[in-house]
């Protein structure tokens, strides 16, 4: 494989002419360094891009990677830079290739209950335009609000609704793409069915940016839920919380939209954090919040009644209902805010995203006090507990040394996923792998799974020019 050339001030120009101008920044650094990064906030997996491009159609990202193909340069494309790996990160320089100008939603087609998007959309914006016409994106991730759907696709994102609804590759029925040499396929279409040849469009989806750019995503939608309620429920301790987790769908029978837990570090926080007072949760070393939807109110105030009946006989010391928009968004909002809370008290840590089979939730969390006892260091963990991703996070010892953090975390790290490995779990649930857990890798996959995978990129990417550094090396 030869060597990537640089990006000259005449490949600059080439790429003026495809987009104008106005598109391309280059030879500015302060500019290019808002797109060296993404939400992983170590320096060592960040990268400057060389030039950004911003293209507005197919057929523009078709012609810049005929260019990078014919140049031997390196094309990461970016989204909302609201990753958590590392993914969209330009770490062998090159040409960055934004999406954020292709934000359009280009049909909703309620009869069909499709809708064709571009992937620069914000996710939010997304789910708003469909909800207007009854219809509703289930797969969307909790950070819908910052986050495109181009990353959500490109990452296999999940969310707080995956326990019923699933992921939102389950709901990505076709995809346009432009391929690592700059042809243009189409896979799927809006068929709930289909079997003709190999399955491409979940190929793509959660590819990391490493297979193709998507330009237009065929998303499925289903009839928007007439009624939600959440519950908060508290216990006096986390493990007490995890452990009825997955009894509240086998023993009771309801499946709920999603069930997500805190304990109580990341409880006390995220509500500092938002200035929300701690007083009604003065005697909670954890909670979970539960959500149930359908189309029946009083159905689904029953079930929840019945969930909540279940947690306080076993070891819940208080639920609440919240049936308002306003008490609703309050618990929601100390869920959705707790990674940005240990950001602003704890900028040296890292948020991980283990997944494990539903029925050993349990026995994760002696791992994560095995491990923190171990090292020294803190482990809070939350998580979207009713599927089994959980996300722990290493913070910091304040009385630890950059250089005594830099030496243990690999070591933590490498004993978590390997201990998780042996629960029937994997290193990423929603996230990725990106730049910042290839290393890993090999801790939960075989080398012919992993050769598997490489097969496939030097197939469709035998340059190795879109996204490289991802997931593996070649």
């Amino acid at each position: 494989m030869s060597a990537y050339q640089k990006v000259t001030p005449e490949i600059a120009e080439q790429l003026r002419q495809i987009v104008g101008a106005k598109y391309v920044l280059f030879d500015d650094r302060e500019q290019l360094k808002d797109y060296s990064h993404d939400e992983v906030a170590e320096e060592k997996y960040h990268g400057m891009p060389e030039v950004v491009i911003k293209p507005n159609s197919t057929e523009e990202i078709s012609e810049i990677m005929k260019l990078a193909n014919r140049e031997m340069i390196p094309v990461p494309p970016q989204g909302a830079k609201s990753g958590l790996s590392g993914g969209g990160v330009p770490v062998m320089g090159g040409i960055l290739l934004s999406v954020e100008r292709m934000n359009r939603i280009l049909e909703i087609d309620k009869a069909n209950m499709m809708a064709v998007a571009e992937p620069g959309i914000i996710t939010n914006d997304f789910s708003a335009a469909v909800q207007k016409e009854g219809l509703f994106f289930a797969g969307y991730p909790m950070s819908l609000h910052t986050c495109y759907l181009g990353g959500n696709v490109a990452e296999n994102a999940g969310g707080g609704k995956a326990i019923k609804y699933g992921v939102t590759g389950r709901y990505i029925t076709g995809l346009e793409v432009v391929m690592p040499s700059g042809e243009v396929a189409f896979f799927g279409g809006k068929r709930v069915k289909d079997v003709t040849g190999y399955n491409m469009v979940q190929l793509m989806v959660g590819s990391e940016g490493t297979l193709g750019i998507f330009t237009k995503i065929i998303v499925k939608l289903v009839p928007l839920p007439k009624a939600k309620i959440d519950m908060m429920v508290l216990f006096e301790d986390l493990q007490t919380a995890i452990d009825v987790v997955p009894k509240i769908m086998t023993d009771v029978g309801v499946i709920p939209t999603g069930i997500e837990f805190m304990d109580q570090l990341t409880l006390e926080t995220s509500c500092k954090h938002l200035g929300q007072s701690l007083e009604q949760y003065k005697n909670a070393g954890a909670f979970l919040i539960i959500e149930v939807d359908g189309n029946d109110e009083e159905q689904i105030l029953n079930e929840c009644l019945d969930i909540g009946d279940f947690c306080t006989d076993n070891g819940a010391i208080d639920a609440f209902v919240a049936q308002t928009p306003a008490d609703q968004e309050k618990i929601w909002a100390v869920r959705r805010n707790a990674a940005e809370a240990f950001k602003a008290i704890s900028p040296r840590q890292t948020l991980e995203d283990i997944v494990v089979p539903m029925s050993t939730i349990p026995q994760v969390l002696p791992i994560l006090k095995k491990l923190s006892e171990k090292y020294d260091l803190f482990i809070p963990c939350y998580g979207h507990a009713g599927d089994g991703n959980l996300h722990a996070t290493v913070v910091k010892n304040p009385d630890h040394s950059e250089e005594q953090w830099q030496e243990l975390l690999p070591q933590v790290l490498t004993d978590l996923y390997s201990e998780i490995y042996k629960l029937g779990g994997t290193i990423s649930g929603e996230h990725g792998v990106g730049n910042k857990r290839k290393q890993y890798l090999p801790l939960v996959l075989g080398e012919t799974e992993i050769e598997a995978m490489k097969s496939i990129k030097r197939a469709l990417d035998p340059n190795n020019i879109l996204n490289p550094g991802k997931i593996f090396d070649l």
